[in-house]
């Protein structure tokens, strides 16, 4: 999910997972903040992407967008 697309050919993606606590076993949600390469400019905040790993673009970017899966809903100006 992109939760920050306001750089120049750059956007922020977090990544949701669940994981099992070991001693309690209780499920916790865990959350990864990306920067991830978008050279297009092709998505937009609230967009589902698909991104796979590449070479260090810069400091804190490793990612590259591959597409938008599902664009988000724009709500509707009265």
């Amino acid at each position: 999910m992109v939760t920050k697309a306001k750089g120049n050919k750059t956007i922020q993606v977090t990544v949701e997972t669940l994981a099992r606590h070991a001693q309690y076993g209780k499920y916790i949600r865990r959350r990864t903040k990306l920067a991830v390469h978008d050279p297009a400019g092709e998505a937009s905040v609230g967009d589902q992407v698909e991104i796979a790993s590449c070479r260090p673009l810069s400091k804190n970017k490793s990612w590259r967008l591959l597409r938008v899966v599902r664009q988000a809903a724009m709500p509707e100006m009265a």
